[in-house]
């Protein structure tokens, strides 16, 4: 009898390892595969061999870029070096890529950048936000940019408990942003079976000196994270959800859910295009080959335009699409002036002239 109890309870046991073994397969788009959608005008920027996770483009054409991220789970191939925020003038001829200098008094040796976000204040002043990860924690950098000097300079760290495994922020202030967190436990092993039960626990969090506050919760993974044009409504990216959420602000800075688009990719990051307000999205195809990279079967590349995001049927376009030949793991997309960039995880960065 106790032989027939271990039997049936073995039984179970894999029956149900091979229920979410199907369930993260079809999570992470396991069989996916796209069909390439790749623009003439295309090359591969020189300087960023070791990803491009997140770019942010100023009205005046200059991009920003953070580069080197070292996240679990994900290749590294430079482990030994620091990341570093390159800046591209996209009114130049051919747009070339070049590392920032950083002010004294931050350990650029512990620098792990991840989301950015740029704000300009009423004087012209720049200032941009990097969410960094020394010793893997989360903490996020306000520098302020120093364009004559192309260097950086810091001005401030901050931490709270609220800001714990941050990916993307969004400046809404000089010093008030949102950010979103994307799992809710820190080690990899309990981050991967919070993925695999579909746990909803990350959330959206609103920070000012005066205040710290979750103005948005119940996202799977809540990632890439940008606001509309007019400043209305703040755009959230669950990735694992493979959706969007359309939110609106208030002027307690809180956020009221309106609308979810869902899409049949995994987004990662989100810019929207400033002559038009549509969303462009940086996306994962098959997020399998990204957790379980495999040089001789890459990652592919997606990057979707959606289009009347606050009417009944907003309209997708696939902007890019590549199998990984050309970009591995792209992770974002920014336009200006008729003029992409494509930003990877971990991998190179591509420009394109629409």
């Amino acid at each position: 009898m106790a032989k027939l109890a271990v039997l049936i309870i073995l039984g179970a046991s894999l029956a149900l390892l091979g229920q979410m073994f199907v369930a993260i397969r079809e999570r992470f788009n396991a069989s996916r595969e796209v069909e390439p959608v790749e623009p003439r005008n295309c090359h591969l920027i020189e300087n960023l061999e070791n990803g491009s996770e997140d770019i942010d483009i100023l009205p005046t054409g200059l991009a920003f870029i953070s580069s080197g991220l070292k996240y679990p789970g994900l290749p590294d191939f430079a482990p030994d070096e620091p990341g570093k925020i390159f800046l591209m003038d996209l009114n130049e001829q051919t747009p070339r890529a070049q590392a920032l200098k950083i002010s004294d008094g931050f350990d650029k040796s512990l620098f792990n950048p991840h989301g950015i976000s740029t704000f300009i204040d009423k004087d012209g002043t720049v200032y941009l936000y990097v969410v960094n990860h020394p010793h893997m924690k989360s903490t996020v950098e306000i520098f302020k940019f120093e364009e004559h000097q192309r260097s950086l300079l810091h001005l401030k760290t901050v931490r709270h408990k609220l800001l714990k495994s941050v990916n993307d922020i969004v400046a809404v202030g000089p010093e008030q942003f949102y950010a979103t967190r994307d799992h809710y436990f820190t080690c990899f092993f309990l981050t991967l079976l919070e993925t695999i039960l579909g746990l909803r626990w990350t959330y959206v969090a609103f920070y000012s000196p005066t205040e710290v506050k979750v103005v948005a919760k119940g996202f799977n993974s809540a990632n890439g994270i940008t606001a509309s044009l007019d400043q209305k409504y703040i755009y959230v990216a669950d990735v694992t959800a493979k959706n969007i959420h359309i939110m609106e602000k208030h002027a307690n800075w809180n956020l009221t859910p309106l609308k979810v688009i869902q899409l049949d990719t995994l987004v990662d990051n989100l810019s929207v295009d400033p002559s038009t307000g549509d969303i462009l999205g940086g996306c994962h195809p098959n997020a399998m080959k990204l957790l379980n990279y495999d040089p001789n079967d890459p990652p592919g590349s997606e990057v979707l335009r959606i289009q009347n995001v606050l009417s009944e049927k907003p309209r997708v376009n696939t902007v890019y699409a590549n199998n990984g030949s050309v970009l591995q793991g792209s992770s974002v997309a920014a336009v200006y002036h008729g003029k992409i960039l494509i930003g990877t995880v971990f991998h190179k960065a591509l420009y394109c002239v629409l």
